[in-house]
C-alpha cells in the first residue's frame, strides 16, 4: 500500500470531506480530508489505481487537485 498527500483547492465543510472521502472509496481508495491544510492523504494499491485515477475522481467531485 501507498500513502501520498494531495494538495486540493475548493474544501470548506463536511460536504466536501464527504464528498471525496466517498468518491475515492468507490474505487478502493482509503481517504482522509485534512481541511485546514487543504489537503488528502489518500492510501492505495499501485497494482490497483493509479495517481491519475484518483486525482480525475477528486476532480469530478469538483475540486482542483494541484
Amino acid at each position: 500500500m501507498k500513502n501520498i498527500t494531495l494538495i486540493v483547492q475548493g474544501m470548506s465543510c463536511q460536504h466536501c470531506v464527504n464528498s471525496i472521502e466517498g468518491g475515492l472509496k468507490e474505487i478502493g481508495v482509503t481517504g482522509k480530508v485534512d481541511l485546514q491544510n487543504d489537503s488528502v492523504v489518500v492510501t492505495f494499491d499501485e497494482n490497483q489505481v493509479t495517481i491519475e485515477q484518483i486525482k480525475e475522481i477528486i476532480e469530478e467531485q469538483g475540486y482542483d487537485v494541484l
